[in-house]
């Protein structure tokens, strides 16, 4: 190879130091040269251009022209088709749409009382005359308690028809007189064990100081049984977490009002997620 000819020549001869260095450098590249020629995978030649090098490694690049083609070369192309007249679209009369706000329901039973800000709208016609239509509900904003309880019989006539609702997924119990509720408070309702009854119930009979002889003698004043076999509504520490066997617990002096103007046969409706609202007519 050329590389150990260089080497020969440099023994045959007196060299100075940089002969010497001059001879290795040139081995050295003559060395780099014979790499370079050969493809490391097939051992022959190298088809590796590296435009970084000069010749015969790297390669000058030329941009690669495009033969020019004259005019009479062009191929003509077809005719582009013709389109079909568009007719004439007669003018069409179109209305001013209009847009009919919906209505909307007035709010309904608990669900009207947790409303944030009041909303003023319009009531529904009802029959006024109709004792067990629903005329006004108590404006309470936000939702009652545990143990809350409220009473206003401004709004209502001085004699009327009584009604109570209870509706046992709101947990709440309303008393209306001739349509205007005057009362409302939450209810302490049964369990799955005890659950207490849905339908319409008459009062039995009202008994102030009552005592419990199914339950461990437990006080429940303000009685106003429904049935014979221990449902009533009567006072009750009204506790959230706290249940009864059936009977609608109310806070006693809730109690005590309601006991003061209810009469026997007046009727108790009991429900389970049905809300009433202005218009509506309270039936079981």
């Amino acid at each position: 190879m050329t590389a150990f000819a260089g080497h020969a020549a440099i023994a045959g001869t007196q060299a100075t130091p940089d002969d010497a260095a001059d001879a290795a450098e040139q081995v050295a590249q003559e060395v780099e040269n014979e790499i370079r020629r050969i493809d490391p995978t097939t051992g022959g030649q190298s088809l590796v251009i590296d435009p970084s090098l000069p010749a015969p490694y790297g390669a000058d690049i030329e941009a690669t022209e495009a033969p020019e083609l004259s005019v009479s070369q062009l191929r003509e192309l077809p005719p582009a088709p013709v389109a079909a007249p568009i007719a004439a679209v007669p003018a069409v009369d179109v209305a001013t749409p209009t847009f009919t706000a919906p209505t909307i329901a007035p709010p309904r039973g608990p669900a009207a009382r947790m409303i944030a800000e009041p909303i003023v709208q319009e009531a529904p016609a009802f029959d006024a005359s109709d004792p067990f239509v629903v005329k006004s509900i108590l404006p309470i904003e936000g939702t009652i308690r545990y143990g809350e309880w409220y009473w206003d019989e401004s709004r209502a006539p001085k004699t009327g028809k009584l009604v109570m609702t209870v509706d046992l997924d709101a947990r709440v119990i309303s008393v209306f007189r001739d349509g205007h509720e005057i009362g409302t408070a939450v209810a302490l309702l049964g369990t799955q064990k005890h659950p207490t009854p849905v339908g319409t119930f008459p009062i039995l009979t009202k008994e102030k100081d009552n005592i419990s002889e199914k339950y461990n003698n437990a006080p429940m004043p303000w009685t106003l049984r429904l049935t014979w076999d221990g449902i009533a509504i009567h006072g009750s520490p009204v506790l959230n977490g706290y249940a009864s066997h059936g009977c609608i617990g109310v806070p006693d002096p809730f109690a005590e009002k309601l006991f003061e103007i209810a009469k026997r046969g007046d009727r108790v409706v009991i429900t389970r997620g049905s809300l009433i609202g202005i218009g509506d007519k309270i039936s079981g």
